[in-house]
């Protein structure tokens, strides 16, 4: 479980960091200034890394046997900035108050 953990917080902050990229960068410069290249290059990226999320979320809640609601919720957390850190928090939090299980 602590590498699923570890796996998710990771790619939690990538996610996160990508989604404040674009959404507070790439599409002001694109609209104001007109140039598309930051949305050409950190839209894709994002995607490609929120997919990862998923996976590593998906990953993390079937090791702790999260609730469907939990796993929808986190996973939610991807789309909204600043969100997938308050998400990774929360969860890093809920991890720390239950013993860590072997990995399967």
């Amino acid at each position: 479980m602590r590498g699923a953990l570890l796996r998710y917080r990771i790619i939690a902050y990538a996610t996160g960091i990508g989604l404040i990229v674009l959404v507070f960068i790439g599409v002001p410069v694109r609209y104001a200034a007109h140039h598309p290249i930051v949305v050409a290059i950190v839209g894709p990226l994002h995607g490609f890394l929120y997919i990862a999320y998923l996976l590593a979320t998906l990953e993390l809640a079937l090791r702790a046997r999260w609730s469907l609601i939990k796993t929808v919720l986190v996973g939610a957390a991807g789309t909204i900035p600043f969100m997938s850190f308050v998400a990774e928090r929360r969860v890093r939090h809920d991890a720390e108050r239950e013993p860590l299980t072997p990995a399967r």
